[in-house]
């Protein structure tokens, strides 16, 4: 991350959905949330595992599968 205006994260399997506030990511490690304002793609390289991301950046979680009840959470308003 360089000041919170540039991310580049690798081991990128997927991009599962995204806006200008929010980035779902399937990564290698699982999934990965990437919050803030003004977000869009900068790069994509499917091939590389690698996307870059442009914006404001306030918040970077993996939502992990061990606290269920918080991924329930996080997909429900997804898929509302």
């Amino acid at each position: 991350m360089r000041g919170r205006k540039m991310l580049d994260i690798t081991g990128v399997k997927q991009v599962e959905s995204f806006d200008n506030e929010e980035f779902l990511l399937e990564t290698v490690m699982g999934f990965l949330v990437v919050r803030g304002q003004n977000l869009h793609m900068k790069n994509l390289d499917v091939d590389k595992g690698v996307v870059s991301i442009k914006g404001k950046i306030f918040e970077v979680t993996y939502i992990d599968e061990q606290h269920g009840e918080k991924a329930k959470g996080f997909f429900s308003k997804l898929f509302k």
